[in-house]
């Protein structure tokens, strides 16, 4: 699952730039020459006072460009206006590298608490910053002139963005209203700095003796840590632990005790920030003269209104429902054959569909996992995209990192071999690091003031089962799906040609952004990619067609099941930030649940560890199966010029990825299609005519 790809849906978030998929600031700005970005960022010598006295460091360069920025002007000009800006963000993105991104990764707890710190401070200078009124001025005295109208492409773009940005922080609303909107966003950051905080450091296990691991092949018992009092083996909440346990263990209660421990991660602090978050959140849209945070969020992104989503939802329940109906009524026949009871639970449901792949499909998860192993995956996913879009990568020897699993590498253009971009892998558990999958970009492409250009970094977080003494990484097919998924978030980023920072990369509408990373799942699909790659562990033989061919058979295996849980959480996160103001969160679980089919597990509360409505998802969570509409049409075209077609995966590494968000979605989707998006290959996907 992929998490908040850009935070700079305005200017506050984008000034800000600081939790999953922001950008960072160093002590000193990073040298550039001929478009290379020096990437000594010095990762292996980051301390927490470092953290601290860096990020002061920047932001007291930032401060000093924006002084700079309001001061009167003879003649207001868009470098001496509208560039700053730029400049600003440019600055503050590198912050995250060596400051606020290491609270994400870093292995020292004092240097992840310290990074914390200054995450907050940084979202705090971007909700002063935005506030200001010397600002506002500044910008409205700028668009007032002949050279403002006569603009264009991304230049005219930026004026419209920051005249929009402004609104959203209150410029036309009174003072007092103005003041009240400040107050309680300056409050938000520092609930959504504790919120991830508390899910990130939160540790809890289950115990266990190595034959309640039935079901489980002995590698799992290999990657499990001793309990030093009980001598029994302790299975974690991380996902290399929690995924296969849940899966493929035969224990029903232990799946169950571990789904519960699961879903009441950071219950006490996070259950009280929500239900703050939730409030001033309402509040802040009641002083924009709307009905709720859903209408205010989503006057910039793709869906404009709440009503389209609920839309949007609603043509999908019916056929979702109907058909999910039926798969549950399946799986609920295998836990009476094996229990006396037929009605599936949270905690059963992944492992019956597993099950029933087994028995249905023959594909046992393990045994496909054997032709999985990380770093096959990884060089047949470099060989496909290489070859579709036209590109080449080089990893760098002995880095400067922050742990050692991390790995860097440099993408180049095939045609030209010019450096493009540098990213970063860190793909492996371990305690009090971000604990989901992400891109997180470091340093923002633009064009530099001296006319050179300015390669985009970033790095790709992950959580993957860990090599053990006697075998590599694994992947699941699950996660070979991940892998490809954040890769695609990772291509976004760093295949952006952008002259300005503020619509890098993945600085496109939130409920497209997930599109570009959604495509990418499609390759693990097909049998023609995956014998490419797919190679068995210890013998090395490619993975057989018949596997192959049952593991592709099996993708429709519950896919209504898979889409409703998906709809569950987009619709807690729309009637949380709905109009009723006082909505009970307890009744917004149970509600939800009957949405997804499955019951309620009771004493759970589910949302303390949703970290999406803390980081920048908040309304926008639907954006996830809105944008896989666009990512299946856009697979379409592959489909039928060929998967990896050069001539295809270079127009869409010009018309959507180079593109970043210089201009709408709709545009690029109509530019690279040749005609009006639609949502038809996604119900095919679905079985829906």
């Amino acid at each position: 699952m992929s998490v908040d790809p850009a935070r700079h849906a305005n200017l506050m978030q984008f000034v800000a730039y600081v939790q999953r998929r922001a950008s960072g600031s160093v002590s000193r700005p990073l040298a550039t020459v001929a478009g290379m970005t020096n990437l000594d960022f010095g990762f292996s010598q980051v301390t927490a006072d470092k953290v601290s006295e860096g990020m002061d460091e920047a932001l007291e360069g930032a401060q000093k460009l924006l002084e700079a920025l309001v001061a009167p002007k003879g003649t207001r000009t868009f470098e001496n206006t509208m560039l700053p800006l730029d400049q600003i963000a440019d600055l503050l993105s590198k912050a995250n590298a060596t400051h606020a991104f290491m609270g994400y990764v870093h292995p020292e707890k004092e240097v992840r608490s310290q990074a914390k710190a200054a995450e907050e401070k940084l979202e705090t200078f971007g909700v002063e910053m935005v506030f200001r009124d010397d600002l506002n001025a500044a910008i409205k005295e700028y668009a007032a002139t002949d050279e403002a109208e006569s603009l264009e492409g991304e230049k005219a773009r930026l004026v419209e963005f920051t005249l929009r940005d402004l609104r959203h922080a209150g410029h036309e609303l009174s003072p007092e209203a103005r003041a009240r909107v400040k107050e309680r966003t300056q409050r938000l950051v520092e609930l959504g700095v504790r919120f991830q905080e508390n899910i990130d450091e939160w540790e809890d296990h289950i115990l266990v003796d190595p034959e309640e691991l039935d079901g489980l092949p002995p590698s799992f018992a290999e990657s499990l840590e001793t309990d030093a009092e009980t001598g029994k083996l302790k299975v974690t909440l991380a996902y290399p632990h929690l995924i296969p346990f849940i899966e493929n263990a035969t224990r029903r209660d232990l799946r169950e005790e571990l789904s519960f421990k699961f879903n009441t991660q950071a219950v006490e602090a996070n259950r009280k920030i929500l239900e703050e978050a939730r409030d001033l959140r309402h509040q802040i849209a009641e002083e924009f003269g709307v009905p709720s945070w859903s209408h205010h969020r989503l006057e910039d992104r793709m869906a404009k209104d709440p009503e389209r989503v609920a839309a949007f939802y609603e043509d999908l329940v019916p056929p979702l429902t109907k058909q999910g109906e039926i798969e549950l009524a399946h799986l609920g026949e295998l836990l009476q054959a094996d229990t006396g009871d037929s009605q599936i639970q949270t905690w059963d449901w992944r492992f019956y569909d597993t099950q029933q792949r087994r028995t249905d499909y023959g594909v046992d998860p393990f045994e496909v996992a054997n032709y999985f192993p990380l770093d096959s995956v990884l060089g047949g996913m470099f060989d496909l995209v290489q070859e579709t879009f036209g590109l080449e990568f080089r990893e760098t020897q002995d880095p400067d990192v922050w742990h050692p699993d991390v790995r860097l590498f440099a993408i180049h253009d095939a045609g030209s071999g010019d450096e493009l971009a540098h990213f970063y892998l860190d793909l492996f558990p371990r305690e009090g690091k971000y604990g989901h999958a992400a891109e997180f970009p470091l340093v923002m492409s633009r064009r530099l003031e001296d006319g050179s250009y300015q390669n985009p970094v970033c790095a790709m977080v992950a959580n993957f089962t860990k090599p053990t003494a006697s075998a590599p990484s694994l992947l699941q097919h699950g996660e070979v799906e991940t892998l490809f998924h954040e890769f695609g978030h990772v291509l976004h980023q760093n295949l952006g040609r952008t002259e300005l920072a503020r619509f890098a990369g993945t600085s496109v509408e939130r409920d497209f952004v997930e599109a570009p990373s959604q495509i990418m799942q499609h390759w693990v699909w097909r049998a023609d990619v995956l014998s490419r790659f797919a190679r068995h562990h210890q013998t090395g033989d490619p993975i057989p067609d018949h596997l192959v061919e049952q593991l592709v058979a099996a993708r429709q295996l519950n896919v209504s099941i898979h889409q409703l849980r998906q709809l569950q959480y987009g619709w807690w996160d729309q009637t949380i930030h709905g109009t009723d103001p006082e909505i009970d969160l307890d009744i917004v679980l149970r509600d939800g649940a009957t949405l997804g089919l499955i019951p309620f597990h009771e004493g759970t509360f589910a949302l303390a560890s949703f970290g999406h409505l803390m980081g920048g998802y908040d309304a926008a969570y639907y954006g996830y199966m809105w944008s896989e509409v666009f990512g299946d049409d856009m697979f379409s075209r592959f489909e039928d010029e060929g998967v990896t077609n050069p001539e295809v995966g270079m127009a869409y590494r010009r018309e959507v990825l180079e593109k970043g968000g210089s201009v709408d979605a709709d545009e690029m989707l109509s530019a690279f299609l040749g005609r009006e998006p639609d949502n038809t290959a996604f119900l095919r996907k679905l079985g829906i005519e």
